[in-house]
């Protein structure tokens, strides 16, 4: 793609700030603030000594051939990000770090009295020392030499690294964790309701070693039952202010890797003392709901408890004994679920967007080379706990929100979805109505109970694919915040995230507001909703951060996988569309790669970006969705690539 720009200008033109994105052809995005859905767009010559992610000023220019907005860095107001993880590569006596992310679009150069060690094709970490916009390359120092590249245990510290994503704890966090004394007081078991009499139970993964939820579940004489979603109580231990909490705050979420877990609290934490084991005595912040058989609810409790779990389920044993209709607590088990069932229907009915997906999961060697994958399907204990959790989330929302008449004054953390941006609806009523769907836009939205009705209308349908990629790719994005807007996705006019403590920084929030508020008080004053926001600003994007991780483990793993298989074909399909050709995707691994529209040389194909399509002049048609059978071609770890070529396209 050619981008122009002539430097005719009658005058200089303002500056704007904002935030630079820079994809791995080096074009960048900035985003201003003022104008969120109006990048301009900067050619990679006029980047100056900008990197992705930095916050950038920059003047415009002519517009493009498309009438965008283009425009050419003229300073770094601040970097995103002073360390970078890469492969120490040589060219003769002169040194590079080659980064990991491909959107740093520049090699970084290491003096060789900076080098800490590192030898060729060592990860690293270094740490940019200068660049000046007149220097071709920035300058760095090796601050940390991470080890051989492609040793398993060095690529997930350095996909870490890459995230600024910590691996272990402080001492003093460590020490504070030690310190916690191991029993329960008698005091504060008769400061709380209790459960340990009602039927308890977890279920989890059969990998799980910390259990942040259990159910308890109480048949009452009037035909309806009460259905306690006990959550393991953090905030008691994690006191504000303490080096556990400053760590938690940092860190604000666990992450989950293809082969670790990096947890947000120290072990004695996360798998002994706040976690809900079986035959325990365990502290809890629960909310009990009574139910109605048509899954109404008439009332709730929220308060501090104590529990003493009967059973640890796994998923797959809660669910054999679904299946089999006997077993440990199927009675228990089998009213739960058919309440989760019409739980779940009620949250469709009124509008929640249902997207399928499956899990990827490895089977490693003991060097962590993937043996195997399979995908890990959700069975009905899986969508069971998930809907008494939504049910969980949604009444300490709603409390919160409704505690006093008026309730926008509340402080509190919600977990939002926002609508999705206008052009996208507008692009996705152009593609929908080829098909005879029709979508309406009232002041440029759709409500979510069009987008539920449409994915049941198009189920088993050839566009099947084509369309909900193309929901799904048009969603917002869902973050914390303390001004509510509701759950789009959800179809919850109030929404947030109370039952994940141990892994979730903004749970520990908001059991602490909810503890407040059940206490009588009410959090008041600008500064408290500005710290609030601020935190949950943190959040949301360490979430992003561990999410990103978690990606790139994956893509490493099922990269790893494809070395072995060059050559073979598998079932796959179109998972994306761009004017550089195919994303295919396999169907078995999820393994995504590329055909560029360069190597497809049957035919001479046109891009058709409106109907996400290649069109060649023959009447082949390839769009996105279509089923097609693949051959793996290259499978690059150093970049962390595959590509692929198609064989055969499926009717």
């Amino acid at each position: 793609m050619t981008y122009h720009m002539t430097t005719h200008e009658k005058a200089p033109r303002p500056e704007l700030i904002g935030t630079i994105s820079i994809n791995s052809k080096g074009v960048g995005y900035v985003t201003i603030p003022e104008r969120p859905d109006n990048d301009i767009i900067v050619p990679p010559e006029r980047l100056g000594n900008a990197l992705h992610g930095d916050t950038v000023a920059v003047r415009l220019g002519p517009k493009d051939f498309r009438d965008r907005d283009q425009g050419q860095v003229v300073r770094v107001e601040t970097r995103a990000r002073e360390e970078f993880v890469g492969t120490l590569q040589v060219e003769g006596e002169i040194w590079y770090l080659a980064p990991d992310l491909r959107r740093i679009h520049v090699r970084f150069h290491v003096p060789t009295d900076k080098l800490a060690g590192g030898k060729a094709h060592d990860k690293v970490l270094v740490r940019l020392l200068h660049w000046l916009p007149s220097d071709n390359m920035p300058e760095g120092e090796v601050i940390e030499v991470l080890g051989p590249a492609g040793d398993n245990n060095v690529e997930m510290k350095a996909i870490l690294r890459s995230q600024g994503l910590a691996d272990h704890f402080p001492p003093e966090v460590e020490a504070e964790a030690a310190a916690l004394p191991d029993e329960i007081s008698v005091e504060e078991i008769a400061r709380r309701r209790d459960f340990r009499e009602i039927l308890t139970f977890t279920i989890d993964p059969d990998t799980a070693q910390d259990f942040d939820d259990a159910l308890s579940f109480m048949r009452l004489p009037n035909g309806n039952v009460e259905i306690g979603i006990h959550i393991a109580d953090v905030s008691h231990f994690v006191r504000e202010g303490t080096a556990l909490d400053r760590e938690a705050q940092k860190r604000a979420t666990s992450i989950y890797l293809v082969d670790r877990v990096i947890p947000m609290l120290p072990e004695r934490l996360s798998n002994s003392l706040a976690s809900l084991e079986a035959d325990k005595d365990r502290l809890t912040f629960s909310c009990v709901v009574t139910l109605t058989p048509e899954a109404e609810t008439v009332d709730y409790w929220l308060g501090r408890g104590v529990i003493h779990s009967n059973k640890r389920f796994t998923y797959e044993e809660a669910q054999e004994v679904l299946d089999r209709k006997e077993g440990l607590y199927y009675e228990e088990l089998n009213y739960m679920n058919e309440l989760a069932k019409k739980l779940s229907a009620k949250k469709f009915a009124a509008g929640a967007i249902a997207f399928e997906s499956d899990e990827i999961k490895f089977k490693l060697d003991d060097q962590g080379r993937p043996l195997f994958v399979y995908k890990k399907e959700r069975g009905d204990t899986h969508k069971m706990i998930e809907d008494y959790m939504l049910l969980a989330n949604r009444v300490v929302a709603e409390h919160v929100f409704n505690y006093k008449e008026n309730g926008e004054d509340n402080v509190f953390v919600y977990r939002i979805h926002d609508y999705p941006k206008i052009e996208k609806m507008t692009a996705l009523q152009g593609l929908v109505r080829q098909f005879g769907y029709k979508l309406d836009l009232k002041d440029g939205q759709v409500e979510s109970t069009q987008l539920s009705r449409l994915l049941e209308r198009i189920e088993n349908t050839r566009e099947e694919q084509l369309i909900e990629t193309t929901v799904m790719r048009s969603m917002a994005k869902a973050i914390y915040s303390t001004k509510n807007i509701g759950h789009y996705g959800l179809a919850f006019e109030y929404y947030t995230h109370f039952t994940s403590p141990i892994r979730r920084y903004p749970d520990v929030m908001v059991h602490r507001l909810l503890s407040t508020y059940l206490d009588g008080k009410v959090p008041v004053g600008d500064k408290v909703r500005e710290r609030l926001e601020s935190l949950c600003t943190h959040c949301s994007g360490m979430e992003r951060r561990a999410m990103e991780a978690e990606w790139d483990s994956i893509k490493l793993k099922q990269v790893e996988y494809m070395t072995e298989r060059i050559g073979k074909v598998f079932s796959g399909k179109i998972s994306g569309v761009t004017a550089y050709g195919l994303y295919l995707q396999e169907e078995e691994s999820a393994a995504e790669g590329m055909l560029r529209v360069r190597d497809m040389v049957d035919d001479y194909y046109e891009y058709d970006e409106k109907n996400l399509r290649f069109v060649g002049k023959k009447g082949k048609v390839y769009q996105l969705g279509d089923k097609v059978q693949l051959r793996v071609k290259t499978a690059d770890l150093e970049t962390r690539t595959i590509s692929y070529e198609i064989v055969d396209k499926e009717a």
